[in-house]
Parts: C-alpha cells; sequence; structure tokens
C-alpha cells in the first residue's frame, strides 16, 4: 500500500476515501511545511498532498538526498509554492484542481468589490467598536457599484465568472487584460495594456495565475495609472502584486479602497496594511466553503490514484 501524506487537515470526506486506498498520514498543524520538512516528506512518502505555502522549491529538491515520493498532487488550482521543472527533474509528476474552485473564488471576488466599494469592513469595526452614531446623510459615504465599468486582469476560467457576476448581476460594462488574444464568453472588450485597463476600469480584480511573468504584475506604474476613485482588489495570488506599492498608493489614497483576499507573505501580513481603513483584508477565503474544500480533496485524490494505478492523471500539469 502506497504512503500518502496530506499536509495540512482536511475534510472527513477526503480522509475516509483516503484511509481505504493508502496508509495515510495527515498533519495537524495549518502551518506551511518548512524547507526541511518537505525534504523529509520526499523521502518518506510515495505521494504528497501538499498546499499553498509548502515549499518545495528547486532549493527543497536540490536538498533531498533520497526521493521516495513518485507524485505532488497539489490541494488547490495555484501551485507556485512548487517548482514544477525541479520536480519533475527528480522524476515527480505533478496535478493540482483547476474548475472545482471557479464560482467560489468568484463569489469572493464579488464580496470584496462590495465591501471595498461600500466601506463594509470599516462599517463592521465601526459598530463592533460601539462609535456608530446613527444614520446620517453624509456618513459613510461609499462608491456605488452597479453600472461601474469592471476591470479584469487575466481572463481565464474565475476571471469569466466574476466577468459574469458583474456584467449579467450588477449591469457592469467589462473590460479585460489578457497577454493573449482571447474571446470573452459575454459582452466584454479586451484592451491592448494592462495600464489601459487600469486607467479606463473604475473596479480592477486580479485573477492571473503566479508565474514568473505575472510577478510583480501590477506595480507602481500600474496603480498610478488607476481612478482617483478606483478600487483594486485582488483574488489571484499575492506574488502578482506589488505589495509595497499597493501600501504607498492606499496610504496616499491615490484610489479609493482595495479589497484582498491574498498577500505576498502569506500569513504574514504587513502591519501597514493592517493600519488602513481604506482596505479590507480576508484571510484567504477564495475556496473556503465545506463542498469546494472535499471536491478539491477528491480531485487531488483521483490525481493520487491515477499515479497509483499507473494511469495518466486526469488534472496532471504534463496534459
Amino acid at each position: 500500500m502506497k504512503k500518502l501524506l496530506f499536509t495540512r487537515p482536511v475534510p472527513e470526506a477526503n480522509r475516509a476515501f483516503a484511509e481505504e486506498r493508502f496508509e495515510t498520514v495527515i498533519r495537524k498543524s495549518a502551518i506551511a511545511l518548512t524547507r526541511d520538512e518537505a525534504v523529509a516528506a520526499l523521502g518518506e512518502y510515495d505521494a504528497i498532498i501538499p498546499t499553498l505555502g509548502d515549499d518545495f522549491s528547486a532549493e527543497t529538491f536540490a536538498a533531498a538526498e533520497t526521493i521516495r515520493a513518485g507524485v505532488l498532487s497539489n490541494f488547490g488550482v495555484g501551485y507556485n509554492h512548487i517548482d514544477v521543472p525541479a520536480a519533475r527533474a527528480a522524476g515527480l509528476v505533478v496535478s493540482n484542481t483547476p474548475g472545482v474552485v471557479t464560482d467560489a473564488t468568484a463569489d469572493i471576488g464579488m464580496s470584496l468589490i462590495l465591501s471595498a466599494c461600500r466601506r463594509g469592513g470599516e462599517g463592521e469595526r465601526m459598530v463592533r467598536a460601539g462609535k456608530w452614531k446613527g444614520f446620517g446623510p453624509m456618513d459613510m459615504l461609499g462608491t456605488h457599484v452597479t453600472g461601474k465599468t469592471l476591470g479584469i486582469v487575466g481572463m481565464g476560467r474565475i476571471g469569466q465568472a466574476v466577468a459574469h457576476r458583474g456584467h449579467y448581476g450588477f449591469s457592469m460594462p467589462v473590460l479585460y487584460f489578457n497577454r493573449s488574444k482571447k474571446e470573452a464568453p459575454l459582452p466584454a472588450r479586451q484592451v491592448e495594456t494592462l495600464h489601459q485597463l487600469m486607467a479606463e476600469a473604475d473596479i480592477v480584480v486580479v485573477t492571473v495565475p503566479a508565474t514568473a511573468e505575472t510577478k510583480k504584475l501590477i506595480d507602481a506604474e500600474a496603480f498610478a495609472a488607476m481612478k482617483p476613485g478606483g478600487i483594486f482588489v485582488n483574488i489571484a495570488r499575492g506574488d502578482v502584486v506589488d505589495e509595497d506599492a499597493l501600501i504607498d498608493t492606499l496610504e496616499r489614497r491615490a484610489i479609493f479602497a482595495a479589497g484582498l483576499d491574498v498577500y505576498a507573505h502569506e500569513p504574514n501580513v504587513p502591519e501597514r496594511l493592517c493600519a488602513l481603513d481604506n482596505v479590507v483584508l480576508y484571510p484567504h477565503l477564495g475556496t473556503a466553503a465545506l463542498e469546494v474544500r472535499e471536491r478539491m480533496g477528491q480531485m487531488a485524490l483521483d490525481n493520487v490514484t491515477a499515479w497509483a494505478e499507473g494511469r495518466p492523471l486526469p488534472q496532471g500539469l504534463d496534459r
């Protein structure tokens, strides 16, 4: 029986499925694997189901003297914590869990849009602190959402789902920037440059994957192109944004507000960011619904099962 490691606690349904088929170990800690822990795991387990933050970098594979593992079946669609070429060179196959996260992540995007535009986070803190003095015609004025121009950076599955919600749910004209030409399955206009999108949109939502090409894609110049009343939302990965540039932009009130579900060095969030009242901060809630996490876990397990049986991985990154 193959020996399988889940690097974090998982839903009961996933645990039960795994234990019927594999010698299963589930770490109790919610903290990501360090490099030393990842090296040890590579030598001890046949299959590993890692997730965001686990250190499967090129340095980890280089430090591993003995590698027993044959598959990294990532629990999540994003896999920027895994150096895929280094894993392949070490003889592992790598997979992820796309598709099942689309709607849940898009829903969180819309939640952040609404919270940032209508100052929801600030208002909730005010009520909890007992500082709300009652209704006033000029109190807590935010930005209307319906009819505003929505700009999507990265028109993949999640970008399209956010655009669909914005256009059909809130009558928002949609613009999008994609590094390649792409037809959108809804009324939307592709713009030529990122800066054009940042300048024309009232609300910008980032949904691109984290890759070497997208690292700090949203930089100081991109923020400078935004409207003074603009709203910035990131539901992609923290790596795609220059976090210092974003904080500087918010501190200067150069844009109206931001909504973030991801950060450059999770779970560490800069104190300067936490001190701001014009940003809504979520703890990476994108897929945080039990039925979604169960489906993600099952997809990861299906990939491990296929590997163990010598079949192509359903969601293998080599496909």
